[in-house]
């Protein structure tokens, strides 16, 4: 089997990195720095040595003229924010840290902002763009199904939630040519749900 530029053999190399960051512990910020680690810089270092240049994997600005999309996507998911605050298990289990006072509370959704930002790279760019460009439908189910998986564990209606937003952030993303519309769609919205569960 040919290696290089062999957007299979990248998957299947990658795969392992999900694990990796599964059973990382610690608290937040040495969390955050797992993701960075396994989910961006060694995947990244893995492409490259493969072949893959950064357009190829998402890693880059994209069009911004499809960035509406995301900020029309934030707005139209406010309503399903609201009601998440209803659900006891969801109130409970976020915020996913505990804080001393407003800037304690920046600074923490700042680092779940990088981590947010190494789940897009990995899921939504490096495991989707290689393999959607062989078939696209490939490519949003392979990224998908295992970043629906990373979900169990937390509150149950996660995990078909995150399945359906792991195919609507994928088809975003490959319009846009980046994963950062994917990225901040997730992060503005995790940000304004926190804050939800806390004042409401």
């Amino acid at each position: 089997m040919k290696l290089r530029r062999n957007p299979y053999v990248l998957y299947a190399l990658s795969i392992p990195f999900i694990l990796a960051v599964r059973y990382s512990g610690g608290g937040l910020f040495r969390w955050a720095g797992y993701n960075a680690l396994f989910y961006f810089a060694l995947p990244l270092v893995l492409a490259y040595a493969l072949g893959f240049e950064r357009g190829e994997l998402g890693v880059q600005a994209g069009r911004l003229s499809e960035y509406r999309w995301a900020l029309f996507l934030f707005i139209a998911t406010i309503p399903l924010s609201l009601y998440g605050t209803t659900i006891p298990s969801m109130k409970e289990y976020y915020p996913i840290f505990e804080y001393s006072g407003p800037l304690d509370f920046i600074v923490k959704e700042l680092a779940i902002g990088a981590i947010m930002f190494a789940h897009e790279a990995f899921y939504r760019g490096i495991l989707l763009f290689p393999l959607a460009r062989k078939n696209e439908w490939l490519g949003i189910l392979a990224q998908d199904v295992p970043y629906a998986l990373v979900h169990v564990g937390k509150p149950g209606i996660e995990v078909p939630y995150s399945f359906v937003a792991g195919i609507v952030f994928a088809k975003l993303d490959l319009r846009a040519g980046s994963f950062l519309p994917s990225f901040l769609l997730h992060w503005l919205g995790s940000v304004l749900f926190d804050v939800l569960c806390v004042l409401l």
